[in-house]
């Protein structure tokens, strides 16, 4: 790793939609994120256990076998992971999914497509880069 280029924190990215995932995982390994995709929840769960560094969860809400929302249940249920940043995205949620996600202290929601703009000024808010003093 050079000091150029430094790596960023671990993020696991919860799509059901692998075209969309793969162009998020690209943007965001672009801005020195280490991006792990995952096409459900149990194989979200399953990449967790593989990275135990992973840093955030990103995960869209609706996905055909399980729920964004069951995953982010899992993990507040899981002591060590409990505390676990998540930022949910989604092109169809409604004001029940807005109360789960406050419940769950989810960190943010995203409308789809992703504004990506945004979810880099949040991410960096998240993750600040640390800039070397001469």
């Amino acid at each position: 790793m050079s000091a150029s280029s430094p790596l960023r924190q671990q993020i696991l990215l919860v799509d059901d939609e692998e075209d969309a995932l793969i162009e998020l995982a690209e943007s965001l390994e672009n801005e020195g994120f280490v991006c792990y995709t995952a096409t459900s929840v149990t194989f979200a769960l399953q990449e967790l256990t593989l990275h135990p560094d992973i840093a955030l969860v990103i995960t869209d809400l609706r996905m055909p076998e399980e729920s964004g929302i069951s995953l982010i249940k899992r993990l507040r249920e899981h002591t060590s992971r409990s505390h676990l940043p998540v930022i949910v995205m989604s092109g169809h949620a409604d004001m029940d999914d807005v109360s789960d996600l406050l419940r769950l202290q989810v960190l943010d929601l995203f409308r789809k497509p992703i504004y990506l703009v945004r979810l880099l000024d949040t991410l960096n808010n998240l993750f600040p880069l640390y800039k070397s003093f001469r």
